[in-house]
């Protein structure tokens, strides 16, 4: 990065926190509770809360972008404690927890000891229709996803996934040339138009795709909400699509009136088929504001985990012909042009061990928040009524109390029994492990076992550096030449 680019950085961090904690000072309870607590003198957990105003904000998102935000908790654990440290982030007091004994037990005591929690810019991008506390809302949501990205659901949908697949490589037939982020990027993107909403035009994939891009900048942007601001272009932008799937949602409603339910063949029509808790179904604006975080959360994680898989056979011929002998074997029993089953991709063992290991290295989130419902204590400290809790993958994806050698590629740590449980955490854990794992492994194996099968190929830029933030990704986008397989 630039140096102009880190002063305008570190600039824009202080002052979005300045005029944050300001706005926060007049009406957030929970620093009313840290100076209740400070009379009580109870034992916190240790470590430092920074500088004023800014805390270690500017040191956490510097680890980020270095791609060591392992260093952040490592340094802490060693000298404060190896279980639980305090810390000062984005204007919060936060708990960070260092081990998988950690992660289980906010993973487990999710609405008894802590909530999920994220900043303010999450709702405005992605409001909820209802009145319901966050808990609840997030409750529901996380069974409305549930019922429509489970297996049984998601079986009928892996030789759409892979037709999708196969057509898309038919538009490299005569590339030479290419950047995998940007095949990658199409193809999940389209697989999730066509899936989640059952829109096949090109031109309005297209479409939707420039307004994801913008809500995804805006997502990533400082939380400026003002017009000309990235924010705010965001925050119009996911209004218009909340829209117009509005409008697509009453349509469907009225297609399923006249069909049968078991017509349903998109995640539109499953939606439309659920209820909540009390027997409910779901609104039309909170079915639409859930399509446009499905389309987005798909559209900033899962291109970029198959482009850093395809990065790593690159760099480890020896793991990429492991991979080319297991998938040749699986395409050896079909027809040709027959698409794959949901029992073809059970045998792609070897192959998911290596996403794994990417994943490891290079999960597609850093982490994620919960909030303190209630007074708790954890490894003898007491974490106050309204702290923020960061759980952090790479706390023990890098540690080699779990992964010894941590830095070294290595996909043999996912035979057998795997890592210890709750050391890996790309995708969260426990009942509310995110929901959309499945699809993402399903969409993941299918391209992999395309691509694989029918090229082999080089890096053009032998050295291309990776970034890290808001993603970890290679910073060009992976662009290679293809060489096809001999018949």
């Amino acid at each position: 990065m630039e140096l102009s680019q880190i002063f305008l950085l570190i600039l824009s961090l202080v002052l979005f926190v300045y005029l944050y904690i300001c706005n926060l000072s007049l009406r957030d309870k929970s620093l009313v509770a840290i100076g209740k607590f400070a009379f009580k003198n109870p034992r916190l957990p240790p470590g430092r809360t920074g500088w004023p105003l800014v805390g270690e904000t500017l040191e956490y998102f510097s680890k980020i972008q270095q791609g060591v935000l392992e260093k952040f908790v490592t340094e802490r654990r060693n000298k404060y404690s190896s279980k639980i440290f305090r810390t000062s982030l984005i204007g919060y007091p936060m708990a960070i927890l260092c081990d998988a004994e950690g992660n289980k037990f906010l993973f487990s005591n999710e609405n008894k000891f802590v909530k999920h929690w994220w900043p303010s810019t999450i709702d405005k991008l992605f409001p909820k229709s209802n009145n319901k506390p966050n808990t609840e809302h997030t409750k529901a949501l996380h069974k409305l996803l549930t019922f429509i990205l489970k297996k049984d659901v998601l079986r009928a949908y892996v030789g759409v996934m892979d037709a999708i697949m196969k057509q898309h490589l038919q538009i490299y037939a005569e590339c030479k040339l290419v950047k995998i982020g940007d095949m990658a990027k199409t193809y999940i993107f389209k697989l999730a138009c066509i899936t989640f909403l059952g829109i096949d035009n090109q031109g309005k994939i297209d479409e939707l795709e420039k307004g994801i891009k913008e809500i995804a900048t805006g997502l990533h942007s400082m939380p400026l909400n003002f017009p000309g601001t990235a924010l705010n272009r965001a925050i119009k932008t996911s209004k218009l699509m909340r829209e117009e799937f509005e409008s697509m949602i009453r349509q469907r409603k009225v297609d399923l009136s006249v069909h049968s339910s078991s017509s349903a063949k998109d995640f539109v029509s499953h939606m439309l088929l659920a209820t909540d808790d009390g027997g409910q179904f779901y609104s039309e604006a909170d079915i639409a504001c859930i399509l446009v975080g499905l389309l987005q959360g798909s559209y900033t994680t899962v291109h970029n985990t198959i482009t850093n898989i395809m990065m790593y056979l690159t760099e480890f011929s020896d793991v990429y012909n492991s991979v080319l002998r297991e998938q040749k074997e699986i395409a050896d029993l079909k027809e040709p042009n027959n698409i794959l089953c949901w029992e073809d991709l059970k045998k792609m063992k070897y192959s998911w061990q290596v996403a794994c290991e990417v994943l490891r290295l290079k999960p597609p989130v850093h982490g994620a928040f919960k909030e303190a419902i209630t007074d708790f204590n954890y490894a003898g400290y007491t974490i106050p009524k309204g702290w923020k809790i960061h759980w952090i993958a790479h706390a023990t994806h890098k540690n080699p109390e779990y992964f010894p050698d941590p830095d070294k590629f290595d996909p043999s740590r996912f035979q057998g029994d795997g890592p210890a449980s709750y050391s890996f955490v790309p995708f969260g854990g426990g009942a509310h492990m995110c929901p959309g794992t499945e699809y993402a492994r399903l969409a993941i194996l299918i391209f992999l076992h395309n691509v694989v099968n029918k090229y082999r190929w080089e890096k053009q830029i032998p050295d291309e550096k990776v970034l890290h933030y808001p993603y970890p990704r290679p910073a060009h986008g992976l662009p290679v030449h293809l060489y096809p397989h001999k018949p």
